[in-house]
């Protein structure tokens, strides 16, 4: 597996068992730092760091991820999505919407979301998020596409 995938599959484990644990935030940092040295013993310290980040960036953008996720999909209600499918989307919307898109391109976003989903939840799941995150990228295209045509 490469070592980004490993990164971003830790960091969606850790997101899982935060939110499962009733996603209380002192609890965050310990189940984060456990999966590193339980799933990624041999991931350099800049992975390390990735998943770190990715991470931190969720929560930190928790709220407007919600939000996107809403809308994006409103026959799903945010606590109808099962807890894999809900944090592999919060951590691709994550990536989509504020990672560096010169470190990681939106499509690499979705296609590791995708994979996350097809791994750990099922191949229905994949389907999902890649029409979730889907919407999301047109709707960023298109908006893109209305304020360079404004110019």
């Amino acid at each position: 597996m490469a070592s980004r995938h490993l990164a971003r599959s830790i960091a969606m484990q850790s997101l899982y068992e935060w939110d499962f644990a009733g996603a209380k935030e002192r609890d965050l940092n310990p189940i984060v730092e456990r999966n590193i040295q339980e799933f990624g013993p041999g991931l350099a310290d800049t992975n390390k760091d990735f998943v770190r980040r990715l991470v931190v960036g969720v929560i930190e953008h928790l709220p407007q991820l919600n939000t996107i996720i809403d809308k994006a999909a409103p026959e799903w209600p945010l606590e109808q999505i099962t807890l894999v499918d809900r944090n592999v989307l919060r951590l691709g919307l994550y990536e989509l919407l504020y990672s560096n898109k010169e470190e990681v391109p939106p499509k690499v976003a979705i296609n590791e979301a995708i994979e996350l989903a097809k791994n750990f939840s099922g191949e229905s799941s994949g389907r999902f998020v890649n029409g979730v995150l889907g919407t999301v990228y047109r709707e960023l295209e298109s908006s893109a596409q209305e304020q360079n045509s404004q110019k």
